[in-house]
């Protein structure tokens, strides 16, 4: 039996003094933060709220998101979370598929949720700064959970179809953390993490948050994501380890001007996640920084992590390492057959990190998880040493007139042009080949590159069939509130037949 805000409780009881959470000029200790805990536990608890019910949090990165979370679940709560900026539509959509009891909405940004809400006759707690919380008396102890009850429900971001919520239980998410443990060596006393993720998503909650929280290490938090200000947190809280996605690694890059390596000598792990990142950019890093850029894999339905390359080895450029503690990985064909190393097919994980199911949704979870095996969708190889490669979505898999492309292959190719800050390689529908092979790319301040010349130079680099035959230049690419870009969001219908080689 246990929860997920027992280590609050337990660090305060170790040492209240040490420091749990830093955000902008606030820094909370680990006796602070229980007590927060615990009094809005007994609120929650006294308002009627069982375990197992869930509740919604919308509300931005923060102490008091920090704050909220643990306090629903030191009271039993099942927690969801979304982003500040859903519509009411959205948000309505969750509180309906999850049955939700109540809603705790940030202050600034509370309409939609509180919209939504009264429509359903659900209550609606309005958050603000700690220093608004009310005092009371808190809980002595969380609340006890089976490690089969579901902690987090973690709603996909709906590719295809309506959004699914993916059930994380109990011992699943006491699984990641053991994982984390080993993996990353992290030691409490010398380790201080942080990120610039939204804590809604399960990247920043589960793998940055909650597993620092856990393992007793301060987290550094950052709110909205800036490139300097990143930089400049990772230098003066001195941080050991650092997460992001492409865009937030892409942009540092831009932004580091003349930083210095020395300045980023402590940060032992920076990791990438949510999509690839191109190999181009950890060079860079290496080069210019020092910075070595690990690429790691997940997915909402695998808590945010299944595999990374363990903290004491050197990590491949382009893989995503090896199956982390507890999991097992295999790369199938479309029988569901495993096939030979080396060779492309579906991946396939499989371990206590795996989500217990899509909640009320049986007949996607039998789709999904197979004796015990969850279908990721991503396309992937492995190598003698059991590291993976991961080479696309299934789902974004290009066949142009019979021959397969795979856009990230092509995408690390376009990032080696200077001028080119940003790329997102699609298949746009062809009367002639099936799919034609579309880039839309952002370029460097000043620069001036046409379609033309773009792909002169992608035919010295890439076979015929490979070469986006369709571009267009954009300001910024669509990005979700991750910061991961969103191939389903560009228009496919803006790249012109006039724009072909």
């Amino acid at each position: 039996m246990s929860n997920l805000a027992d280590a609050v409780f337990q660090h305060a009881a170790d040492d209240p003094t040490r420091v749990a959470v830093r955000a902008g000029e606030t820094t909370v200790t680990y006796g602070v933060l229980r007590d927060l805990v615990a009094s809005y536990a007994a609120r929650v608890t006294a308002a009627g709220i069982r375990p197992g019910d869930r509740v919604l949090l919308v509300a931005p990165t923060g102490v008091e998101f920090v704050a909220a979370y643990y306090g629903l679940h030191a009271a039993g709560a099942v927690l969801i979370t979304m982003n500040v900026m859903a519509t009411a539509p959205e948000i309505g959509y969750v509180l309906d598929d999850a049955e939700a009891s109540l809603v705790v909405a940030w202050h600034g940004s509370a309409a939609s949720a509180t919209t939504a809400a009264e429509e359903r006759g659900i209550p609606v707690w309005t958050a603000g700064p700690l220093e608004q919380w009310p005092a009371g008396d808190g809980v002595a102890a969380p609340v006890e959970r089976a490690d089969h009850d579901t902690a987090i429900i973690i709603y996909t971001s709906g590719t295809t179809g309506r959004p699914k919520g993916a059930e994380l239980s109990v011992g699943g998410v006491f699984a990641l953390v053991d994982a984390a443990r080993q993996r990353l060596a992290f030691d409490p006393a010398t380790d201080r993490a942080g990120t610039a993720l939204p804590l809604f998503h399960v990247y920043g909650q589960l793998i940055v948050l909650h597993i620092s929280i856990s393992l007793g290490a301060p987290v550094s938090l950052l709110h909205p994501f800036d490139a300097d200000r990143m930089l400049a947190m990772i230098r003066d809280h001195r941080l050991t380890i650092v997460s992001g996605v492409p865009a937030m690694w892409i942009a540092m890059l831009h932004a580091a001007g003349d930083a210095r390596a020395e300045d980023f000598a402590h940060l032992r792990l920076a990791s990438s996640g949510g999509a690839s990142l191109a190999a181009e950019v950890i060079r860079a890093f290496q080069e210019r920084l020092g910075i070595r850029i690990r690429e790691g894999y997940g997915l909402s339905e695998t808590s945010g992590w299944a595999t990374s390359t363990p903290h004491d080895q050197e990590p491949k450029v382009g893989s995503v390492g090896r199956a982390v503690p507890g999991m097992q990985l295999e790369v199938r064909d479309p029988e569901g057959r495993a096939v030979p190393v080396g060779e492309v097919g579906e991946v396939w994980v499989k371990g206590p990190i795996v989500m217990k199911g899509y909640w009320n949704r049986p007949e996607a979870t039998a789709e999904t998880i197979r004796d015990g095996w969850l279908r990721t969708g991503d396309l992937g190889t492995l190598d003698e040493d059991g590291d993976l490669r991961i080479v696309d979505r299934l789902k974004e898999l290009i066949i142009r007139g019979g021959y397969n492309v795979y856009p990230r292959e092509v995408e690390e190719v376009l990032y080696q042009h200077p001028d080119i800050v940003e790329a997102a390689v699609v298949g746009v529908a062809d009367p002639t080949y099936g799919e034609e092979v579309a880039a839309a790319v952002v370029l460097r301040e000043g620069a001036d590159l046409d379609a033309a010349a773009l792909r002169a130079w992608a035919k010295e680099r890439l076979s015929a069939y490979k070469v986006p035959h369709l571009v267009q230049v954009l300001p910024a690419l669509p990005k979700g509130p991750s910061g991961k870009i969103l191939k389903r969001s560009i228009d496919r219908d803006r790249f012109r037949a006039t724009d072909t080689a």
